[in-house]
């Protein structure tokens, strides 16, 4: 990782942390920060997914992929930007299926790099696991607004020192003659 992806780790990294600190201070307007959060994330990752396309991968095999899941990304952002006066069951829904997704492809990742006899396996293992609780805790309070907020904003937070550590981390660099 290079000086300047180093820095702008940290500085997303603090950003996200700014944030979850401003959502539990007070959660019901933090529900409207949530949802603003979800629809910017969901729409900037459809927007990089179709960059990315029409940069590299509309030359590459299976390619489409990647418009696809641009398209849809971009969607669901907009879509999601005007949930701000339906029910909390559906962003709710929402949260389940990103921490579930995001746990179980993060353990697969885990398992994979263990098979290959990787060193440092047992933080995205954390990492995973954390993902999935926050998915079943969303389940048990899919009714309560509030605990959505504050489950988020301690997804955030643990995102964010997790962002910050993995950025400090030396890597090991590979030199080929």
């Amino acid at each position: 990782m290079t000086t300047l992806q180093k820095i702008r780790e940290i500085a997303l990294g603090l950003i996200l942390l700014a944030s979850a600190v401003m959502m539990l201070i007070d959660p019901s307007d933090g529900y409207t920060f949530l949802i603003f959060l979800i629809s910017i994330y969901l729409v900037l990752t459809g927007i990089g997914k179709l960059i990315y396309y029409f940069q590299m991968t509309r030359f590459m095999v299976g390619g489409r992929i990647t418009l696809y899941t641009g398209i849809i990304m971009f969607d669901f952002g907009i879509f999601t930007n005007t949930l701000t006066d339906v029910p909390s069951f559906y962003v709710l829904s929402y949260l389940i299926l990103m921490h579930a997704l995001s746990g179980l492809v993060e353990i697969l990742r885990v398992l994979e790099a263990r098979r290959y006899g990787a060193s440092s396996w047992r933080l995205k293992l954390a990492h995973g696991l954390i993902d999935i609780i926050m998915a079943v805790a969303c389940i048990v309070f899919i009714r309560h607004y509030k605990v959505a907020v504050l489950i988020y904003s301690l997804g955030l937070i643990y995102s964010a020192v997790m962002r910050i550590i993995s950025s400090c981390r030396r890597t090991a660099l590979i030199y080929i003659r």
